[in-house]
């Protein structure tokens, strides 16, 4: 065959390679791909001859196929390229470069290739003091170059594969070892580990979020890569293996900037095959590790490409006349086997009714509030201790003027000190003349202490303090020269509480496993499936509050079925957000004129139906759902409290009185917070015992309920305070649910009047009446509703971009023209009605904010996927009460705006009335919108794309509900069970998302706030309509359209 071909011999190959990976799958594939194009003889030296002997007796070839592993004497192979000087596919010298991270990271620096963010810690001998090096709780600082953590610590030999992540404590601390994969594991965590390794020279580097992705590249010279992606071990370590037993990896497609890079990293290490990794966040990419010759596991497609890429350089070194020859295709006993692919049932839209077969889920976007949590408490106190006064001047500068925030563990642990050397040894006698205020003081600083001893540990994620100087007096510098000020007095404001509690994490990680199961229609564990095959791109947002991170990270642990602890999760998967999802700033004037209305309503005895709208439409009143006999309830609730308030008295002072006998001025030990945090069950041990659940002692529950008495009625001036009415009702329900077992007297009775008020109270703190409720909603969600706005805009565009290409492609197939795939297609007139910014022009790898959110996309020609175009979008965002409210009223009431009169709601009148008499909008309530596209209709059709809103109340159960032997279980696990989904419009109603834009458009943040769309980064393969442009092979290999082995540029 070669004679025929006008090659006179064979072109040798010398495969210069350890025997173990001659013999793997992917080498063995190629080779022998490599010789079914008789043009080539293939010669193995085995490792006897390439460790045993010399190289003048080694086999003569003309190409070189030589890389290290381990045990290869890579020295020996320079020499005998030295002498044979054969044609070298990777070249031997730059090899020795792979074995040290330095000079990776510096060789890519050199060439321009985006790198993390890094720092070098040499060390000559084990344990080495250096001056350049400091660590503290929660950063490193290099040369005056400081990382945060989450960062990453790598050795610089880079045949050392254990890598370590350390995680901030306000995560909850601890570390992550990575490993090469041990069975099924390829991470571990270590809860207990803070501090860094300094046993020998390391690399530090940022860590970047990536969505819990990792991502491959493999290159075939500098003109070919092919990239695949897999779940990142620093999630929960836990591998996806496939039936049989192989690392599950899916083929992901790059954007041009990504192709660049692999080219530039081909030629920088003088590589043609080599393996890189990617990191994708924020929108860039970055290399963070080059492994030299790498091939690409399992993929038929792949080994033709390969093998392909291969004959034609080798053809240029050594027959060059024949390189553009088009190859004879290849043998049918090296084809790929016929495998079966996994199909996915298609239904409707499932739980919420059928519109039809040809109705495909798009996105869901999901707002849900954190879970169950313990009371968010506060101390306010005015100090004028001089320890705490120099404890404020030693961490903020030492400036007099200015306030301090402590909230990292040495901080805290200075404020303990201080407090435990100022809280007096016993209670004066109230027969003493100790004075009120000094009483008062005294009690303070005792719960202060009493908070800051909770638990055994310190978290700035639960806990903060604030010091603020009052007053300030001029005394004479320590060195006589003029004067300075110094304060006198300062406002010290403890915040603690609002931890998410056991039952709180495990109600989020259950309704993961719901919308796993339910909110996908057709999927079942399917969903998985799609997320697993890069066609789910999920993005998860959190508010800044470490209740709601926690909830987020335990929703997705339930939602993608993890393992392990939370604080990986958190930080691999979970984006903080709080311009979007924290704060009630904007809208504080109308918040506090609608809750002194309120209070007028609530305290005057006055029946609220009567005072302004329609009793045939009761939620269009003033203070709709607050008791006629409001007035009459507020004394029975200052009675009920006061009585529980004195029952948790008694018990304090035993409780103070043990701690007196008992205390230590010990330092003490870091908690183990991780582990604390991993906790789904009960602490058995202290409910036997009598005690609190969870950390709280008797002292802080009396702190608690002491100030509600106080604050709920002040008996001098006979003022109520209604505001205080959700903090009663929030304690009492908390305290029925987790503390049963301490049989408070009355406690039962306090609930039921506190919800009566409360159902009131809070909805009508959003907002008096539906338009006030409208103006606060719109303020307070005006960024999440612009995002929401986004998230559908880019949905839509993506789906239409795909429907017009398979439109296209199955227009050329007909017609029998091949070549139409690398054409830009012509304009359509759905091109007109859309926006201007999705356009081929716009650049792939900008730096909008919009297009920051990391992408992956499945590669269609290289996936065994019965469906690579299918694609769903999930959006979660993480958040407070308050945003769940404004969000729910801007939906339901968006019409009564000026700017849409006549419009009809967007919630029909049944879902108006279900959300009038719905009690709360409790723990883990959700408010979800569903994107569907019906594939039937004409793509200028609005009705191509409908909305479909649902929502569900959440843990909204009384803790005084009997129903039998579930109410048991609920009362044992101290958990409420999560309420189901409740739809917010007519079933066989169609709600288009043009008319879902057209009114929440006017209360959403303005689209030119936000950057404007883009074609998302990682489609620009097989959705870009210049996509084709971008595929250069044609041009390499003008074979490969009547071959059929695709290429990738």
């Amino acid at each position: 065959m070669a004679k025929e071909r006008g090659l006179g011999k064979k072109i040798k190959i010398g495969v210069c390679v350890m025997e173990k990976k001659v013999f793997s799958a992917p080498m063995g594939q190629i080779l022998e791909r490599l010789q079914a194009f008789g043009e080539f003889e293939v010669i193995h030296f085995g490792d006897k001859v390439i460790l045993e002997d010399p190289i003048e007796s080694w086999p003569v070839c003309d190409c070189l196929i030589a890389f290290y592993s381990s045990g290869y004497p890579l020295e020996k192979a320079e020499a005998y390229a030295a002498l044979r000087k054969p044609f070298l596919v990777n070249e031997l010298e730059p090899q020795h470069l792979l074995h040290d991270r330095r000079k990776v990271y510096e060789r890519l620096e050199l060439f321009g290739i985006p790198v993390p963010r890094y720092a070098l810690v040499n060390r000559d001998v084990p344990h080495q003091e250096l001056d350049y090096f400091v660590e503290g709780e929660d950063f490193i600082e290099v040369r005056g170059n400081r990382f945060l953590k989450p960062f990453v610590e790598k050795p610089v030999d880079a045949d050392d594969h254990s890598i370590m992540i350390y995680y901030p404590s306000s995560a909850g601390g601890g570390m992550k070892e990575l490993f090469r994969k041990i069975g099924n594991r390829s991470s571990e965590f270590h809860p207990e580990v803070r501090q860094v390794r300094r046993e020998g020279s390391y690399i530090y580097e940022e860590f970047m979020p990536t969505g819990g992705i990792d991502v491959k590249v493999y290159t075939v010279g500098p003109e070919y890569a092919h990239a695949e992606a897999r779940k990142s071990p620093v999630v929960d370590g836990v591998v996806m293996r496939n039936p049989d037993g192989k690392e599950v990896r899916y083929p992901v497609l790059l954007t041009p900037n990504e192709k660049q890079m692999a080219r530039e990293v081909c030629i920088a290490f003088r590589q043609a095959v080599c393996g890189f990794d990617l990191l994708r966040s924020d929108g860039r990419s970055y290399v963070c590790d080059v492994n030299g010759w790498s091939f690409v596991k399992n993929s038929y497609k792949y080994y033709d490409d390969a093998a392909c890429v291969l004959r034609k350089m080798l053809l240029d070194a050594k027959a060059p006349h024949l390189s553009s020859i088009i190859p004879p295709t290849l043998p049918s006993k090296v084809s790929e086997p016929v495998q079966n692919s996994e199909t996915l049932t298609r239904q409707g839209s499932g739980i919420m009714g059928t519109f039809g077969q040809s109705e495909e889920l798009r996105c869901v976007i999901a707002v849900i509030r954190h879970g169950d949590r313990t009371p968010k408490q506060k101390v306010k106190l005015k100090v004028t201790e001089e320890k705490l006064l120099n404890l404020m001047l030693k961490y903020n500068g030492g400036k007099p003027r200015s306030e301090t925030k402590l909230k990292s563990a040495v901080q805290l642990q200075d404020l303990l000190d201080c407090t435990r050397i100022l809280v007096p040894r016993s209670r004066p006698d109230h027969g003493s003349d100790s004075e009120a205020e000094d009483l008062e003081h005294a009690e303070k600083l005792r719960q202060v202490k009493a908070v800051l001893e909770e638990g055994g540990h310190f978290s700035g994620i639960y806990r903060k303090v604030q010091l603020k100087p009052l007053k300030w007096v001029k005394v004479s510098k320590s060195n006589g020269d003029g004067e300075e000020e110094r304060p006198t007095e300062a406002l010290m404001i403890l915040k603690y509480g609002g931890v998410l509690t056991h039952a709180g994490r495990k109600q989020a990680e259950e309704l993961g496993r719901y919308f796993r199961n339910k909110m996908y229609p057709g999927e079942g564990t399917g969903l998985l499936r799609l997320h697993s095959t890069y066609r789910h791109d999920l993005k998860i947002y959190s508010s800044d509050e470490g209740r709601v991170q926690m909830s987020a990270a335990a929703f997705a642990k339930g939602l993608l079925d993890l393992e392990g602890q939370l604080t990986p999760i958190l930080v691999s998967l979970v984006s903080k957000d709080s311009s979007m999802l924290d704060g009630l700033e904007n809208a504080s004037i109308e918040m506090e004129e609608a809750k002194a209305r309120l209070n007028e309503i609530i305290t005057s005895g006055a029946n609220a139906a009567h005072t302004n709208g329609s009793s045939d439409i009761p939620w269009m009143v003033d203070g709709a759902g607050v008791p006629s006999n409001a007035s009459e309830l507020l004394p029975r609730l200052v009675q009920l409290t006061k009585k529980v308030t004195d029952q948790v008295r008694l018990r304090a002072m035993d409780e103070d009185e043990e701690l007196a006998e008992t205390a230590s001025h010990d330092v003490i030990p870091p908690y183990d917070q991780a582990k604390a945090l991993g906790k789904t069950n009960i602490d058995v041990d202290r409910i036997a015992a009598g005690l609190p659940c969870g950390s709280e002692g008797f002292i802080l529950m009396y702190a608690r309920w002491r100030k509600l008495e106080r604050e709920l009625y002040n008996e001098r001036r006979d003022r109520f305070d209604v505001t205080q009415i959700p903090d009663v009702y929030d304690s009492s329900k908390y305290d029925l649910l987790h503390n049963s077992h301490l049989n408070l007297q009355g406690l039962d009775e306090l609930f039921r009047v506190a919800q009566l008020l409360a159902d009131g109270v809070i909805p009508n703190e959003y907002g008096i009446n539906p338009k006030q409720k409208l103006k606060i909603g719109s303020k307070i969600a005006r960024r999440l509703l612009g995002k929401i706005l986004i998230d559908l805009r880019n949905t839509r565009e993506e789906a239409i971009s795909v429907s017009e290409l398979k439109s296209s492609q199955d227009q050329s197939s007909k017609a029998g023209n091949e070549e139409t795939e690398y054409q830009l297609r012509p304009h359509s007139k759905i091109e007109d009605v859309r926006r201007a910014s999705f356009t081929s022009d716009k650049s792939m790898d900008q730096d909008d904010d919009d297009d920051r959110e990391t992408k992956y996309r499945l590669d269609p020609k290289y996936a065994n996927v019965k469906t690579p175009e299918r694609h769903v979008r999930t959006r979660l965002y993480f958040t407070s009460e308050s945003h769940i409210h404004s969000l729910m009223n801007v939906l339901r009431y968006c019409n009564l705006d000026e700017s849409l009169q006549g419009e009809e709601s967007l919630v029909c009148h049944n879902g108006l009335e279900r959300l009038h008499n719905t009690r709360e909008l409790d723990y883990m309530s959700s408010i979800v919108l569903r994107l569907f596209e019906n594939t039937e209709v004409a793509l200028e059709d609005p009705k191509r794309f409908r909305i479909d809103i649902t929502f569900s109340r959440g843990a909204d159960l009384s803790p005084l509900e009997e129903d039998g032997s579930e109410s048991a279980s609920w009362h044992q696990e101290h958990m409420l069970p999560i309420m189901g989904p409740e739809r917010l419009q007519e079933v066989g109603s169609y709600l288009t998302l043009e008319k879902m834009e057209k009114m929440v458009r006017p209360f959403a943040m303005p689209a030119e706030d936000f950057p404007p769309a883009a074609t998302p980064q990682g489609f620009s393969g097989y959705f870009a309509k210049s996509a084709a442009v971008l595929e250069r092979l044609v041009n390499l290999w003008p074979f490969h359209k009547h071959g059929g082995a695709n290429g990738k540029s």
